[in-house]
């Protein structure tokens, strides 16, 4: 039917739903805009089970989660530079760090809340050693060893997917 044979109502309600429709499309186009191909349903739940060194208390063993990005190498915070982010404690080198953790947490801790994605896609949680680490697509990476970690660098992509795809399980095998 054409809208010509469409009475004036029947017009009108094709219009604002079209209108709804593209109002509706336009925002999710935006959402994805915005979140970028990067955008991960599991973000949150990475930053809830966080590797904690049980005698600190302190996440990634109170490694800066910024310093490997902006200075490259594996520092320790200062115990005075602390905060509280996803129910654990961070330390960091500098305010500046802190200050730009406390603004994007899920950009800068460390994927899997730490654990060594090698690991995650045997289906098990190893903590990743904070001084054995990677970034590969502008996220950190830690793993248990050497050798994970050169196993990762051979395909991250085809690791990376696969512990996307267990993390779920496991990390609800993790204690929170």
């Amino acid at each position: 039917m054409s809208l010509g044979t469409m009475t004036v109502a029947r017009q009108q309600k094709k219009w604002r739903l079209s209108a709804a429709t593209a109002v509706a499309e336009a925002i999710f186009a935006a959402f994805l805009v915005f979140a970028g191909p990067s955008w991960d349903a599991t973000a949150a739940d990475t930053l809830e089970r966080v590797v904690v060194d049980p005698a600190s208390g302190l996440a990634i063993s109170g490694f800066d989660p910024v310093a490997y990005f902006s200075r490259g190498q594996a520092v320790r915070g200062r115990p005075e530079l602390e905060r509280r982010v996803g129910g654990v404690i961070w330390r960091f080198e500098n305010e500046g760090n802190r200050a730009v953790f406390a603004e994007q947490p899920e950009i800068y801790g460390p994927q899997f809340g730490g654990y060594d994605p090698v690991a995650i896609g045997r289906d098990t949680s190893v903590a990743g050693h904070p001084q054995i680490w990677t970034i590969k697509g502008e996220r950190l990476y830690l793993f248990y060893d050497e050798a994970a970690r050169a196993e990762f660098l051979a395909d991250p992509e085809r690791i990376i997917e696969r512990a996307r795809q267990k993390w779920p399980s496991v990390a609800y095998m993790i204690p929170r």
